[in-house]
């Protein structure tokens, strides 16, 4: 059963500097219908303004990634981390017992567009730690490309969570597979472009909840780039 959200269903906020859309309830957007899906809890779609963006404020118990679409993203953290993200990039900050960061646009003249994504992980108070790794258009072109996993598998980015996130770019006859666990969930975004999932056809920052299907099919693509969330079967999240 494939569950469609359109992205004029979201929750949007403009503060100027910052223009975001939430697909799940956050901040000032509480929709009760939409607290997040499995353990994924947060999609905000962000565009900030060029030298501006969130200063400096703490996380506890969640995992945090980065996908940046467009421009560059600068990243501070109390972990002594310091780096720039740009699109391929993925960063993923496992916050446990405590850590504290910021997220700057890094141009002084560009938009930055990215995703910002949290899945709550399987264990609390654990050790924060930090990592980056990038994936090259190849390695997404006309496929799904693992970038996040348990077991860092393939040269994924290991979340403390039984969630695999998959990242892929579609255009004319590219098409591709992926094949669900019985007893699995799925969430697809589509980050822009558009695509077709399963017979169902999709826009920029539409997203799809995925409940009983074990077989998921993206073809049909116009400049689409899309994530692909392999989950387990709750319906919203649980703290641990």
């Amino acid at each position: 059963m494939l569950t469609l959200r359109k992205a004029s269903e979201r929750g949007a906020a403009n503060h100027g500097w910052l223009n975001s859309h939430h697909t799940f309830s956050f901040a000032n957007y509480y929709n009760p219908q939409e607290m997040g899906f499995s353990d994924l809890l947060v999609i905000n779609d962000d565009r900030v303004q060029a030298g501006k963006g969130f200063g400096q404020h703490p996380h506890r118990d969640m995992e945090i990634f980065s996908y940046v679409l467009e421009g560059a993203l600068e990243h501070k953290d109390t972990l002594g981390t310091g780096s720039v993200i740009r699109p391929g990039d993925v960063q993923l900050m496992s916050a446990g017992s405590g850590v504290a960061h910021s997220e700057f646009n890094h141009s002084h003249d560009e938009l930055v567009h990215f995703l910002q994504i949290w899945i709550v992980p399987n264990v609390s108070g654990a050790t924060p730690n930090y990592q980056q790794q990038h994936f090259s258009a190849e390695d997404k072109r006309g496929q799904l490309k693992l970038i996040i996993s348990p077991d860092g598998q393939d040269g994924s980015l290991q979340v403390r969570q039984d969630a695999r996130v998959y990242a892929g770019l579609f255009d004319g006859a590219e098409k591709a597979q992926l094949q669900l666990a019985a007893d699995r969930y799925a969430y697809v975004h589509v980050a822009r472009g558009s695509v077709t999932l399963n017979g169902q056809a999709l826009n920029a920052g539409d997203g799809v909840k995925v409940r009983d299907e074990q077989l998921l099919e993206l073809s049909q693509g116009t400049d689409a780039e899309v994530l692909v969330f392999d989950l387990r079967a709750q319906e919203r999240p649980s703290r641990p």
